[in-house]
């Protein structure tokens, strides 16, 4: 008998009639604690874009497989969160170019109120095309701060562990993701905070 046959046991309802069934590969325990510890979020991420949870567990299910065939390469080039987060990102974006439609938070009601809630919290008075837009033109990283935070309504500090950066760092691609949508729908700037004179 052969590493991983199971050949006693089977149980008639299977249909299995004495088959080999091979056991599931030994994973590596250090991406079984990666898969449990980004699982729920890749799978949030994946629906807010795919609309269907089903469609999500699909995808993400192929993007864990992708990691996992270059799990030794990944761990040796470093910067492990941003490289799983772009194989995810091209995973939904594939998807998507495949069924040949745009995300759904786009077309989806509670995901269109969220948005509403982030023109609200950039102060931007353009149409809401162009916002959903300008989000999806965003650099990777703010575009995927701007996703959680506004999207999901994740804290900064569990961005952050997500993405493997400082708090600050997510903080930083925030503001630069707000203040390229500001330009980039041509809107005035925010006024700036003066301190009190005394301080």
């Amino acid at each position: 008998m052969g590493n991983g046959d199971v050949t006693t046991d089977v149980s008639p309802q299977d249909g299995g009639h004495g088959q080999p069934v091979q056991a599931p590969p030994e994973l590596p325990l250090d991406f079984e604690g990666f898969y449990l510890g980004h699982q729920e979020f890749f799978h949030d991420f994946a629906e807010i874009h795919l609309g269907s949870r089903r469609t999500a567990e699909q995808v993400v299910h192929q993007v864990f497989l992708e990691i996992l065939g270059g799990w030794d390469a990944l761990l040796q080039e470093g910067d492990l969160e941003q490289q799983t987060l772009a194989v995810l990102h091209r995973g939904v974006t594939r998807r998507l170019d495949e069924d040949g439609r745009p995300p759904a938070f786009l077309i989806n009601g509670p995901i269109a109120q969220n948005l509403a809630a982030v023109r609200s919290q950039l102060e931007l008075n353009s149409s809401a095309g162009g916002l959903y837009e300008a989000i999806l033109e965003l650099p990777t990283r703010q575009f995927t701060v701007i996703a959680l935070r506004h999207l999901l309504g994740y804290p900064a500090k569990r961005i952050a562990r997500y993405m493997g950066l400082d708090v600050r760092t997510v903080d930083y691609h925030g503001r630069k993701g707000k203040e390229r949508l500001r330009i980039r729908l041509g809107l005035p700037a925010a006024p700036s905070k003066k301190k009190g004179a005394g301080q």
